[in-house]
């Protein structure tokens, strides 16, 4: 990388709002931080109604054709996110072992079959690309899970960068980000997300970029101005990126309304990440239901509002929340040395 930039050495933040406020979900992660992968585990106590949309063009995904309306599973027990590219789906493999050995799992005559949707992301071009996360990795993160989640170079985020636009020299550090929403009713919907877009992370508030590809000045660049300059970044720009994201909410969904809440939190992606669903991105969307509150009215058009927002929030946090690692700066180390560069400049005399 062009910058010499020392990571921050302080533990990752404790979560401001969480996936986890979702009664019944519990988070676990593995990461390897010398080859700069990881993998994340998102657990419900009980199978929860899923549902997906996968809206990027370069997916990795397990076990989503069978969360669709009209395929006979309707509950799942396990989602993971995981590092490595394709090689990071056998990561699931450690996963259902775990909930296998407990007795957790879809039931036939002699035991069951734990249903475990995956989706990986690119991150082989940050530290060694000759390790990923394997079934023991899936194992410990299963077996690590809590009611809580820290956020930023953990887990599937470990590995995450942002920005190529311009080439991954002028990257950034992405990670793993998460958030909550709840109402006055009583419903609540979280969001955890692997932010390692191709494109620009944007403050949907504010509309500011906060990461993305960074000028020979350390200032960002749009990648909206890159595209329509014709300024891309070419080689293998196929192969390094993806948004990753799993909602949850403590609402009874059916199936079908699973299904749709995840194509509708594409909507928050778009917003938080531009552009968004291009050909090199994988981008994918679980949804989790946990069925503990019934919906009637206009309820489940308040659970659509509310999710949209958290993936919002958790994709800005996931790279807010990021630390500078393997030569990616991260948003506030870039933030400070263009400040510090701002305040060195000469005044004028005039």
């Amino acid at each position: 990388m062009a910058d010499n930039l020392k990571p921050n050495t302080h533990n990752p933040k404790p979560a401001e709002g969480s996936i986890t406020d979702v009664p019944g979900i519990r988070v676990g992660h593995w990461h390897d931080r010398r080859a700069i992968t990881g993998c994340t585990v998102v657990l419900p106590d009980k199978p929860a109604v899923a549902g997906v949309d996968v809206r990027g063009g370069a997916p990795g995904t397990h076990e989503t054709d069978l969360l669709r309306p009209g395929n006979l599973v309707h509950e799942i027990h396990g989602v993971l996110l995981g590092g490595g590219s394709a090689f990071g789906l056998e990561a699931a493999s450690g996963v259902m072992r775990y909930l296998a050995e407990r007795g957790r799992g879809f039931p036939f005559g002699r035991g069951v079959v734990p249903i475990v949707p995956a989706a990986i992301l690119f991150d082989l071009g940050i530290g060694r690309h000759d390790r990923w996360p394997t079934i023991d990795s899936g194992y410990r993160a299963v077996a690590s899970a809590r009611r809580s989640t820290a956020e930023g170079n953990v887990g599937v985020g470990m590995g995450a960068t942002v920005g190529k636009a311009l080439g991954p020299e002028h990257a950034m550090k992405g990670g793993l980000g998460t958030a909550s929403e709840s109402s006055v009713h009583g419903l609540i919907t979280g969001a955890l997300a692997a932010v390692n877009a191709a494109g620009d992370i944007v403050d949907p508030a504010s509309g500011r970029i906060l990461a993305g590809a960074r000028r020979d000045d350390g200032t960002i660049d749009d990648a909206v101005e890159v595209l329509r300059e014709g300024r891309i970044w070419q080689p293998e720009v196929a192969a390094q990126n993806t948004v990753l994201v799993v909602v949850a909410t403590n609402a009874a969904l059916t199936k079908e309304q699973a299904n749709r809440l995840a194509t509708v939190c594409h909507d928050g992606l778009a917003r938080a990440v531009r552009p968004a669903h291009t050909p090199s991105d994988g981008d994918v969307i679980f949804t989790l239901a946990t069925g503990e509150r019934p919906i009637e009215g206009a309820d489940y058009r308040i659970i659509e509002a509310l999710a949209t927002r958290a993936v919002e929030r958790a994709i800005v946090r996931g790279v807010t929340q990021a630390e500078t690692l393997g030569g990616y700066p991260s948003v506030s180390d870039l933030e400070a040395r263009n400040s510090g560069r701002r305040r060195a400049r000469p005044t004028s005399n005039l």
